[in-house]
């Protein structure tokens, strides 16, 4: 018997999709794109494309398997594939917490030095990291999920009006662009494909889709075309968004990290629009650094408490679990003492490592939904999608060789 799915506003509907392009695309997208772009120009904006197309079929993926089985993937794994799997994502998800969390406050701590420095660059990088961390704690236990939405909303709406008429304003000529859609590797740029498939096509973060439509209460058959829409606008999002960063990018000659990368992309947007442009910019920055923090600070502990479940069994809310609450203070906490790494250097690391998930998702979807007795009819993958998994699947091999 179908169980009955919630009604949804029009902004519930594509409010996951929203969430997953604020989450992916902050820090992510627009730091490891920005380098990306200035140090290999517009050539990438082809892997722009592919990462955001990616991301669109790995994560209705998810959400084909959540709805189809009314369990989540990490459930699905230990029960289908074996206990191993989750000791293995355990291992996989404490490495990336570690990255992800020092990338996404160095980020942030980035942002607020542009915008108002507190003491000397390094320093003021710090501080504004801590307070960002800690800030982004404070949303997620204070606020509940409706709360939550509606901030990232805002954030979102923030970051890609800005950055997008930024690249707008700054973009090279039109052949210079549209060549970029042409795919090619420039040499020594395998490891920015990577990095940019990383940012654009999503981590370890894709998996948080799949608690957020379980946090509105999204199930069964009827769910699966809701999520299509919601997935469809918040990847269509990330892509604009994506290209708009290598653009600004590819207009910047990087001459240092931390700090002053904002200043010099704000810097120069305001040499083509007036002082009131790198303002603008600036917010927008933070904006999307910010809305990164908070979404990452909300999601990656589901996924340790979602494993510790699957060891003790309990039914109480993932959200209000002591686990839940262990690993977000973890995230916020432990990557603040390594706040002085390279940002460069960890932007790259951030996107590649998280790239290196996205090929065993693919395989892991590609065997999970098209399995009769274990998704049905209705939800088994259509042939155009096993397609594109198994092309990821070799793509990613390739490039690993090749790199």
């Amino acid at each position: 018997m179908e169980t009955e799915t919630p009604k949804l506003s029009r902004f519930r509907v594509i409010a996951p999709g929203i969430l997953l392009a604020a989450t992916g695309v902050g820090a992510g997208d627009l730091l490891t794109g920005t380098l990306a772009g200035s140090e290999v120009g517009v050539s990438l904006l082809w892997a722009v494309v592919v990462g955001a197309g990616l991301k669109y079929v790995l994560t209705e993926g998810i959400a084909r398997w959540q709805l189809a089985t009314g369990m989540t993937l990490l459930d699905g794994w230990r029960l289908k594939l074996g206990r191993w799997v989750r000791w293995g994502f355990l291992i996989y998800l404490t490495l990336f917490t570690v990255i992800v969390g020092r990338a996404l406050a160095a980020a942030c701590g980035t942002a607020g030095t542009a915008i108002y420095p507190l003491g000397g660059p390094q320093a003021s990088v710090t501080i504004w990291a801590v307070i960002h961390s800690l800030l982004g704690v404070a949303l997620v236990l204070v606020g509940n999920f409706r709360a939550f939405e509606s901030i990232m909303a805002a954030l979102v709406g923030l970051m890609f009006v800005t950055v997008v008429g930024a690249a707008a304003v700054v973009a090279p000529p039109i052949g210079e662009v549209l060549a970029g859609f042409v795919p090619s590797i420039p040499e020594s740029g395998t490891r920015w494909v990577l990095a940019v498939l990383g940012g654009v096509g999503g981590t370890v973060t894709l998996l948080s889709y799949g608690y957020w439509i379980q946090e509105q209460g999204r199930r069964g058959k009827a769910m699966l075309p809701v999520c299509k829409t919601d997935l469809a606008v918040g990847n269509g999002m990330t892509g604009i968004f994506g290209l708009s960063v290598v653009v600004i990018g590819s207009q910047i000659d990087v001459e240092s990290g931390g700090a002053a990368l904002a200043a010099q992309m704000a810097d120069r947007l305001a040499e083509a629009v007036g002082p009131l442009g790198r303002i603008v910019f600036l917010a927008g920055f933070w904006g999307a650094v910010f809305s990164s923090l908070l979404g990452v600070w909300q999601s990656i502990p589901y996924m340790f408490a979602d494993c510790i479940r699957l060891q003790d069994g309990t039914a109480q809310e993932l959200r209000r679990t002591t686990a839940y609450r262990c690993w977000l203070f973890l995230i916020a906490v432990v990557p603040l003492f390594l706040l002085n790494a390279s940002v460069k250097q960890i932007q790259l690391v951030y996107g590649v490592f998280g790239a290196l998930f996205l090929p065993l998702l693919a395989l892991a979807l590609l065997l999970m939904n098209n399995r009769l007795e274990w998704v049905g009819k209705a939800f088994k993958n259509p042939p155009w999608i096993n397609v594109v998994l198994a092309a990821a699947v070799v793509f990613f091999a390739w490039l690993g060789f090749a790199g």
